[in-house]
């Protein structure tokens, strides 16, 4: 199992479901002002957000490094692959990341994603993603956290130094045994600098928006155009 694939086994116990509802809301309004007829939904998760782009009558494609996530959308008759982005096939008129997934990647590889998502761009496509800021990072991701229901425990201890935040995620599932196994992993989120977001190739950063998820100014919103 992944670390990724361990996030996904834990996401409903992180109480996030009204954050990302409210990310979701964000993206769409932010979409209105596009006509779009496709999307690629990159770290498209449970396909929460597919969903209702379908809805408004786009077509829409996701892509997540958790196979868990992906088998999910699939379940729910989505159009997911576990797959990178850089080998995705054709091009689109919109492509999102939501909720911090360039800050799951390093400076080295968020260039070379970002190389990735230019290319699977049409003509005068629009990529959107939204970033944590250090704020974000240091005063409302960092700390320690549990949750429980039933069958599962989950704990949560999370540290920021160096411009990295380093998630410890231990969770306990119950057996029908009343034994319990144990998963445990780390995820390593970076912060960014906007500058590196100014200077590419391939996208112009034509609006950014700082904006309160959790707390005072805790995200950033990145709207880019393909040059």
């Amino acid at each position: 199992m992944t670390n990724l694939d361990l996030y996904a086994k834990a996401e409903h116990l992180l109480g996030i479901e009204e954050a990302t509802e409210a990310l979701y809301d964000l993206y769409r309004s932010e979409l209105d002002e596009y006509k779009i007829k496709t999307l690629l939904d990159v770290g498209c998760g449970r396909g929460g957000f597919m969903t209702r782009m379908i809805s408004d009558g786009v077509t829409c494609k996701g892509v997540d490094l958790s196979s868990v996530m992906v088998d999910e959308c699939k379940a729910d008759g989505l159009d997911a692959e576990c797959i990178d982005v850089a080998v995705v096939d054709g091009t689109y008129d919109a492509i999102v990341s939501i909720f911090d997934v360039l800050n799951f990647m390093d400076k080295d590889s968020l260039i070379r994603f970002l190389d990735a998502i230019a290319s699977k761009l049409n003509d005068d496509g629009i990529f959107i993603a939204d970033i944590n800021t250090r704020y974000g990072f240091s005063d409302v991701a960092e700390g320690t956290m549990s949750s429980e229901n039933e069958k599962e425990f989950l704990s949560v201890d999370a540290q920021f130094a160096n411009d990295e935040l380093h998630t410890k995620f231990t969770l306990f599932e119950k057996n029908k045994d009343d034994t319990y196994t144990k998963y445990q992993d780390t995820i390593v989120q970076h912060f960014h600098k906007m500058k590196i977001f100014q200077k590419l190739d391939g996208l112009k950063l034509v609006d950014k928006q700082t904006f309160s998820l959790y707390d005072t100014e805790d995200k950033t919103l990145l709207i880019f155009k393909k040059r």
